[in-house]
């Protein structure tokens, strides 16, 4: 059998905000899917939505509140035909990643000739700090019944299921050890200094500053209007109320002006140790923020791109997944990459471009290393320490924002990826077309 070329048409996303006390603390989650996958086909009318095939819907914590199938719910909301057919997954922080890479493969089999691959998640509604934590993080290290402002924001009778008692055989497991706490590991690891990983995250937030004036988050941006959240004295959002109506048009985590001195400012987060005597490196600055978000990427079969007359960004050519240790999770992108890169036949040093998420800055220098990549390469318009980083959409944005960048600066070969909780890495090779 034959394979098929796979590409990436267009992408787009809602602004990520603060997780659960930002702009969209008020807004349903499924709403906003719908508002950027109807935007996503507006921007495409050459193709009959009658043609679309498949939505797979990547996601950690729940898209519709009341349950529900989250997918399913956005695309008919979207108005879309009920011939489409939907599915929702789950990998944790690969989670829309995965769900690209299952429409890519069956597009690549000839079983689907056109795909919409979404990520969605709404982290002020979930327990625990997510996968980043650089704004909210509650650590099984320090009390397994304490609680955020954020968490308390959930159903009124969460308290009695987030209080009880997690058992000695799952904390004594591998593979439950904070998001932050591997963190710190990977720096332990490679002797990474303070000032490394706030020096990273001061370059995040200037590229993004530059890319942002220059216009290039534009055309990927879909701003959304909702009611502003009122919030109560303890942090919790008053859904008795309803706020004045405002346009959310830019990513709530990007800190303009961020500088070593400020950054220098901020303590460790709590909760986490050092082997030895190494220093605690791992802040909120050099992390990413929790965050609520919606992305959405088209695939298509290239020959049925080409018979639409559409122009697509990138061809997708290479997947790997990868399991590492758990306590040393950052460093998952480093096999996923080299399968990623076996799979697509070309080697590492052909990467013109890497879109990686920075979950933590200290698992992206080392990782980074590892592939013999130069940091040059490297998030070139910022990345998640400013943009934000809700889990189970962050993959389809860093394959969106890839294609676009190797459109702008005319790359052959570009590389997303990312750790995944729990010890795993995903990533996925891009050609230019």
């Amino acid at each position: 059998m034959e394979l098929k070329n796979v590409v990436l048409v267009d992408g787009v996303r809602s602004p990520f905000t603060k997780g659960g006390r930002g702009g969209f603390a008020a807004t349903r989650l499924d709403e906003l899917g719908v508002q950027v996958l109807k935007t996503l086909l507006e921007r495409n009318p050459k193709l009959d939505p009658f043609e679309i095939e498949e939505i797979g819907l990547g996601n950690v914590g729940g898209v519709a509140e009341y349950g529900g199938f989250g997918g399913n719910h956005m695309a008919r909301l979207a108005g879309l035909p009920e011939s489409v057919c939907t599915f929702d997954v789950t990998r944790q922080c690969g989670s829309s990643m995965e769900s690209l890479h299952r429409i890519a493969q069956s597009i690549m089999v000839g079983a689907t000739k056109v795909g919409i691959s979404m990520g969605a998640e709404r982290m002020g509604r979930q327990l625990g700090g997510g996968g980043g934590g650089g704004d909210r993080i509650t650590s099984f290290n320090e009390d397994r019944h304490e609680m955020n402002e954020v968490q308390r924001n959930m159903a009124p009778d969460h308290e009695k299921y987030f209080a009880q008692e997690i058992p000695d055989f799952i904390l004594d497991s591998d593979p439950i050890v904070s998001m932050v706490q591997t963190a710190q590991n990977v720096a332990d690891t490679y002797n990474l200094t303070r000032e490394q990983l706030d020096q990273f995250a001061v370059d995040s937030h200037r590229k993004y500053g530059e890319a942002l004036a220059a216009g290039f988050y534009d055309d990927e941006i879909v701003p959304y209007e909702t009611e502003r959240p009122i919030m109560n004295d303890d942090g919790t959002v008053d859904l008795s109320q309803h706020g004045e109506r405002v346009r959310i048009t830019h990513d709530e985590g990007y800190r303009p002006g961020t500088n070593m001195e400020t950054l220098a400012t901020l303590r460790n987060v709590k909760g986490i140790v050092s082997h030895g005597d190494r220093e605690l490196v791992i802040t909120a600055g050099n992390s990413c923020p929790t965050n609520d978000g919606v992305t959405a990427a088209l695939l298509m079969n290239e020959d049925k791109a080409r018979e639409l007359g559409i122009e697509p960004l990138a061809r997708i050519i290479g997947f790997g997944v990868a399991g590492v240790k758990p306590q040393l999770m950052g460093l998952g992108p480093v096999p996923a990459t080299h399968k990623a890169l076996e799979h697509a036949g070309i080697s590492a040093d052909q990467i013109d471009r890497v879109e990686f998420n920075e979950a933590f800055a200290a698992q992206v220098i080392p990782s980074m290393a590892e592939l013999g990549i130069p940091m040059e390469k490297v998030n070139v318009n910022g990345g998640s320490v400013a943009i934000g980083h809700p889990l189970g959409a962050t993959g389809t944005r860093l394959v969106h924002t890839l294609g676009r960048e190797m459109k702008r600066s005319g790359a052959r070969y570009g590389l997303a990826t990312q750790c995944i909780g729990a010890g795993m890495g995903i990533s996925t090779i891009l050609e230019s077309v």
